[in-house]
């Protein structure tokens, strides 16, 4: 619990980041793998570190990481009253399952408390030697790759910044729209996962996607795709599926190729860039239609487009930073080719 005299007197890193006009794209993790637990609340310091699962499971996805280049995302998820099961553990994992791709592979399983420590460990062993297959616990296995699952970060023990801006956004999420989905989203609190200047910040999964500066009044567009796409341009923090300059590039394709993009199966790669200064990067982004029968590419080059002052963190004195902020100064659309694999 945040005391209310150290929220009334701080200053919130994402008031002063948006407020100086920090674009967040970006932003977003790179990942290959996404795992999320259950763990029940408190997340404070000295509950995580005394949590045997979780030390035995973060020590091994740092192993994964730092020694083997495994590129892997660890989240926390709080047990939801109507989703959850006493006893049990839910595990959501997550992968990206092949060179192009447009959403992440789902798997969820559903554990005895009493089985989820040795469950998490086979998984993550799996990941490292045989990282194609997933452990077979077939009879806690969940059917569930139909349901969207919405992470919104309201962690502050990390930064209040989340908990104050972020649980709004959970609560309207939570209360409208699971209801209105029939059984086809649900809506978590999660932990924190990089960002805290662009709160209130939501992982959309399985696209993949990550948003900040959030609004109430974006969300049903954000949740629904009935409307222009463009709107959502200032919230996108990039797709997990590509890198730093390569999620520049996406969210101008996106813009320009409308919401079927989603469903696009892409790969990105960075042609050429200044790896000592980073002030820029020419970009090609390769993708297929969602029916096969098309495949092209665009290629782009990304510049720095100026310098804002950012916040990392909340607090009563903030630390300002110079940050970069970039832009796409050409974007070039290849010549579309036919496939033989059409419905």
């Amino acid at each position: 619990m945040i005391a209310q005299d150290s929220v009334n007197n701080c200053r919130f890193c994402c008031v002063v980041s948006k407020a100086n006009g920090e674009d967040p794209i970006g932003s977003a993790p790179t990942y290959e793998h996404w795992l999320g637990l259950e763990i029940k609340l408190p997340w404070t310091e000295k509950c995580l570190r005394e949590n045997p699962v979780l030390q035995s499971a973060i020590s091994f996805i740092e192993k994964l990481i730092l020694e083997h280049a495994i590129k892997i995302q660890g989240q926390l998820l709080v047990p939801d009253s109507e989703y959850s099961r006493p006893g049990y553990t839910r595990l959501l994992y997550y992968r990206r399952p092949a060179k192009l791709f447009a959403k992440f592979e789902k798997h969820e399983f559903i554990i005895p408390d009493s089985e989820v420590s040795s469950f998490v460990m086979a998984l993550l062993e799996t990941l490292l030697h045989l990282p194609k297959k997933v452990p077979d616990w077939e009879q806690y296995r969940q059917q569930t790759s139909q349901i969207r699952e919405l992470m919104v970060c309201t962690d502050g023990n990390v930064d209040v910044a989340c908990a104050r801006f972020g649980y709004p956004i959970y609560r309207q999420l939570r209360s409208e729209f699971t209801t209105a989905s029939n059984g086809k989203l649900r809506v978590w609190r999660c932990s924190h996962f990089g960002g805290h200047q662009f709160a209130p910040t939501l992982i959309d999964l399985p696209y993949g996607h990550y948003w900040g500066y959030l609004q109430l009044e974006i969300l049903k567009l954000l949740v629904w795709h009935n409307g222009s796409v463009k709107e959502l341009y200032p919230f996108y923090r990039g797709w997990a599926g590509l890198s730093r300059f390569e999620q520049i590039v996406e969210r101008e394709i996106w813009m320009e190729e409308g919401w079927d993009w989603l469903n696009y199966q892409k790969w990105g790669q960075v042609l050429s860039s200044d790896e000592v200064n980073q002030n820029w990067a020419n970009i090609r982004i390769d993708f297929t239609t969602t029916d096969g029968s098309m495949r092209s590419a665009y290629e782009a080059r990304v510049e720095v487009n100026g310098i804002v002052m950012s916040a990392e963190n909340s607090g009563d004195e903030l630390s300002l930073e110079e940050v970069k902020q970039y832009r796409v100064s050409r974007l070039l659309k290849l010549s579309e080719e036919r496939t033989q694999n059409r419905n």
